[in-house]
């Protein structure tokens, strides 16, 4: 089974308003709806799940049966922090009886802009190799930053990802890398493919993802990126 695993437990602080970021409505549509339609409309995905925010699991089952979000399954309580909220789904996929050699894909519930291609691309990577992680090279002069000063850095851009989501692992190796990271006191990953690189697995592989995709929503200017994206339709003379 392909399960989309959707992470909507934070609180929005940085967004700087009343509610949360992930339930925010943008053309009179949360924000989660978006995410999850990308994977309701997938072929690939069987089911969905989301990691939500403590009392707001109502209001996302609401929006979830208002859009004919079908392929919403489990909703589990999230935790203090994205690491403790993974494994807190994963954890409830397990107890729910789903399989060790499920595929989950780590999706974040404000990067509304995910397509059908890197779904797809993740599950077939996965497959293949075990591991799939979306992300592009960077594009941009890259630099460090030290005590406010701007260093050199030893790689070149090209060897640089910038990482999005998913990150998609099959159910039992995700669950184990959450395992060893809690008996090496790792704590603080901010991505799933931070967490297993760091209990030992370095050889993940790149999914291509995309500038849309790239889209987290944040901070208020991104609501303006997203309303423009959505809003605006490719050229007919572009290839």
């Amino acid at each position: 089974m392909n399960i989309a695993l959707i992470t909507a437990a934070g609180s929005g602080n940085r967004m700087g308003q009343d509610i949360p970021k992930q339930f925010m409505t943008i053309d009179n549509i949360p924000v989660i709806i978006y995410t999850m339609m990308a994977f309701q409309r997938s072929k690939d995905i069987d089911a969905i799940a989301v990691v939500c925010l403590k009392g707001w699991e109502v209001f996302l089952d609401s929006y979830a049966k208002q859009f004919n979000i079908s392929k919403l399954r489990w909703i589990f309580e999230g935790g203090a922090s994205n690491q403790e909220s993974i494994r807190k789904g994963l954890e409830g996929l397990h107890s729910e009886g789903c399989k060790d050699s499920d595929i989950v894909l780590v999706q974040d519930g404000v990067r509304p802009l995910v397509d059908n291609r890197i779904i797809s691309e993740n599950i077939s990577v996965c497959k293949k190799y075990g591991y799939a992680v979306t992300g592009l090279v960077c594009k941009e002069a890259i630099m460090r930053l030290e005590n406010g000063l701007l260093r050199d850095i030893e790689y070149s851009r090209e060897e640089l990802i910038r990482t999005q989501t998913p990150h998609t692992y099959r159910l039992g190796t995700l669950l184990d890398a959450h395992n060893k990271a809690a008996l090496q006191g790792i704590t603080d990953t901010v991505a799933s493919c931070m967490l297993v690189a760091k209990t030992g697995i370095d050889n993940q592989y790149l999914v291509t993802g995309s500038e849309r995709n790239g889209l987290k929503l944040t901070r208020p200017e991104d609501i303006e990126l997203f309303q423009a994206m959505i809003h605006t339709h490719k050229e007919d003379w572009m290839k």
